[in-house]
């Protein structure tokens, strides 16, 4: 089944006006920014097939990422690696999203956000919908512009640092990612405090001092 108008049209009733979605992607990757974005869309020009970016193909969502961006008001916000490892994900997500509102140029009434945390960086009230890219259609929306920006800037990153896999993992922990940040190190666009990430790191960091140590010894 896909996404309605259900849960826009109830908030609605008690909260005349426009009514965004909101949603990210990248909070779970080894590299690369968490991006959020808003969207607020316009039901005359809708376009067809809108539905959870994670039930879409890559082609369906490039589709729509253009439909949606040419009738729909929308913001993108990004929280950076930089953020991610001195404030946590959970709160340079919160500034992503916070961003991405900002970003849309018109107030919205309310926004819907997927999942159950409501972010504190938001002062428009707020609806949380758990699974909401795959009930709401403002949701959903925010989902695939939110997942084609940012699967297009690790694309671009897999240019500036090859050999890691972004092109296909877009950062996620992927055998072929574990095996190049081991071979190759991290870069700057790692998240060198995210748990699997360090762990590597001090394997290797481990058995570099343990190279030395037996150089020294022999």
């Amino acid at each position: 089944m896909l996404p309605d108008w259900t849960i826009e049209d109830e908030c609605a009733a008690d909260s005349p006006g426009p009514i965004c979605g909101i949603d990210e992607a990248g909070r779970g990757p080894w590299a690369g920014p968490v991006v959020a974005a808003a969207v607020i869309l316009d039901r005359i020009a809708l376009p067809d097939g809108i539905d959870d970016s994670k039930r879409l193909n890559a082609t369906a969502r490039a589709r729509l990422f253009d439909e949606i961006m040419a009738s729909a008001q929308v913001g993108v916000g990004i929280g950076s690696v930089m953020e991610i490892e001195r404030l946590n994900i959970v709160h340079a997500n919160d500034l992503a999203m916070a961003r991405a509102l900002g970003a849309l140029g018109r107030l919205p009434a309310i926004a819907l956000v997927d999942g159950k945390w409501k972010p504190k960086t938001i002062a428009i009230p707020v609806r949380t919908v758990i699974g909401g890219d795959a009930l709401s259609l403002s949701i959903a929306a925010a989902s695939i512009i939110a997942k084609v920006t940012r699967d297009r800037i690790m694309h671009r990153l897999d240019r500036e640092c090859p050999g890691y896999g972004w092109r296909t993992n877009v950062g996620y922990g992927t055998r072929e990612h574990r095996d190049a940040l081991t071979r190759l190190g991290p870069t700057c666009h790692h998240r060198r405090l995210w748990a699997p990430v360090a762990k590597i790191l001090e394997t290797m960091s481990e058995a570099k001092e343990s190279h030395q140590d037996s150089l020294i010894t022999n």
